[in-house]
Formats: C-alpha cells, structure tokens, sequence
C-alpha cells in the first residue's frame, strides 16, 4: 500500500496554472491525502509562463494521464508523447489555446511495485532516504545544458539570467519534448518519501530547508503545508505544487484514506 498527499497553491499570481494528480484525482486547487494500492500514476504539472492557456495545459495533460490504464507493459515515453500530441492538436483548434504547453514530472508504481520516474521541464523530482533529499530527474532547462557541457559552473547556474527557460515541454508546437524515464525495479525502500513539485517551491526554498522540514515530526501532509508556506514566507511569486508517496507494509494502516481538505487561508 501507498500513502499519497498533495498541495496545489495559486499564492500570489490571479489563476493556479499548476495541477497535480493523485491516482486518478486531478486538482488544480487545495489538497488531498488518499491510501492506493499498486499499479497507479502520481504527477505535478506546471503550464509554461508566458504561453496562452498554460493552466488548461496543465490541467489537460494530467486528464489524459488520469485516464490511462497503467501497467507495466505500457511505454510511459510513448503514453507522454501521444499526450503532448493530442494537446497540440487541440491548441490549434483556437486562437484562445494557441502554444498551450506544461511541465510533467512524476511517477509510477506498476503492479510488481517497480518505480518508474517520468520527467519533461523544470519540475523536480526528489527522493528523500534516511534524511537526504538527492534529485532524482534532470531539469531539462538551457542551463543545465550549458552546465553539462561544462560551459557554466553550479554557482552560475543558480543564478544564470536564462535560468529559467526551459527545452521543449509537452504542448509545443515547434518541437518534440523529450520525455526521461528511469526506471528503478527493486521500487520504493519503506521509510523513502518520493516528492515532486514544481518550481514555485524550489526557486524559493533551497535543499536544506527542505531537508530540515522533511525530517520534522509531523504527519507527512503538514511537512508539505510548512514547506508551501516556507516558499511563500521566502518571497515566493508563483504557483506551488507538490506532492508525495510513501510506501507502507500491508500490515499498518495508513493514514488519509480518501480524505480531501482545504487549505486553512492565513
């Protein structure tokens, strides 16, 4: 069994242009905890700012993920790209949804209880094991190219003016996005904690804040309440997003099972 909980929180912009799935529970606003068993799908999304329609790009992909019957045999780079594909298609219909694109990053727990960790864009996903945070995917931004290639060093990289503009994502209509995946067979240890979020929280509250929060103890659900408000206390000026999954023995109950609630407004 595995314990899932979610935030998605406008913070200071007018609209969400976040959303996150939990199995098959999409929102693009409040907060859920939910108990599943494997096989299922759990995912952030975060709509391109600047493009039209970013939150129905958002929201649509995670629609179209919520919809697919997951299984091991089923290819996650192929299932991204007839998503990306089918919301291309659906930006041209209208002036109003033209270039429409998001992020995608998440993971999938088949029926053998294999990871598998699915990523286009900026969004992050981390595992934390044993009170570290290590970043599992690979931000797919011009900055993290030029660090690859050795042209920038990882101080600049923090601060780099083109930080934030990212390769191609699902919903561009210029290029293809290249969808990571990786794969991890022997799955989840008990006690890790698989977080992803989007960049609303990361650009505002560093490894260690998030390290040091993780490791309070406090139900897992309001670990990601003080880190949302960190991000907000920090300065934050975006959407944040994030979610997490926790494996659990068949034998202890989990917390959360189907609970939806809502963000208490300071």
């Amino acid at each position: 069994m595995y314990y899932c909980c979610g935030i998605t929180e406008k913070g200071l912009p007018p609209h969400n242009e976040d959303a996150m799935l939990l199995h098959h529970t999409v929102m693009t606003e409040g907060a859920l905890q939910i108990g599943v068993e494997e096989p299922f799908l759990a995912a952030v999304c975060d709509g391109v700012s600047g493009e039209q329609a970013g939150e129905l790009a958002s929201r649509s992909c995670l629609r179209l993920l919520s919809e697919v019957r997951y299984e091991k045999r089923l290819n996650l780079k192929r299932t991204i790209l007839d998503i990306h594909a089918r919301i291309t298609a659906k930006s041209k219909l209208l002036e109003s949804t033209a270039n429409m694109q998001t992020t995608l990053c998440g993971i999938a727990i088949d029926e053998d209880n294999a990871l598998h960790c699915f990523n286009v864009g900026d969004s992050r996903l981390y595992r934390c094991r044993n009170g570290t945070l290590e970043q599992i995917s690979r931000d797919q931004t011009l900055v993290q190219m030029l660090y690859d290639e050795g042209t920038i060093t990882s101080e600049q990289k923090m601060v780099h003016t083109h930080r934030h503009i990212v390769l191609p994502v699902v919903g561009n209509l210029d290029a293809e996005p290249k969808p990571e995946v990786v794969i991890y067979p022997d799955g989840m240890r008990f006690g890790d904690v698989m977080i992803f979020c989007t960049d609303g929280l990361t650009d505002y509250v560093s490894t260690y804040e998030m390290e040091e929060i993780l490791a309070a103890p406090r139900p897992l659900h309001q670990r990601l309440e003080d880190l949302v408000e960190l991000a907000l206390k920090n300065g934050g000026r975006d959407n944040i997003t994030m979610a997490a999954v926790q494996r659990y023995p068949d034998e202890v109950p989990i917390p959360g099972l189907k609970v939806l609630y809502e963000r208490e407004r300071q």
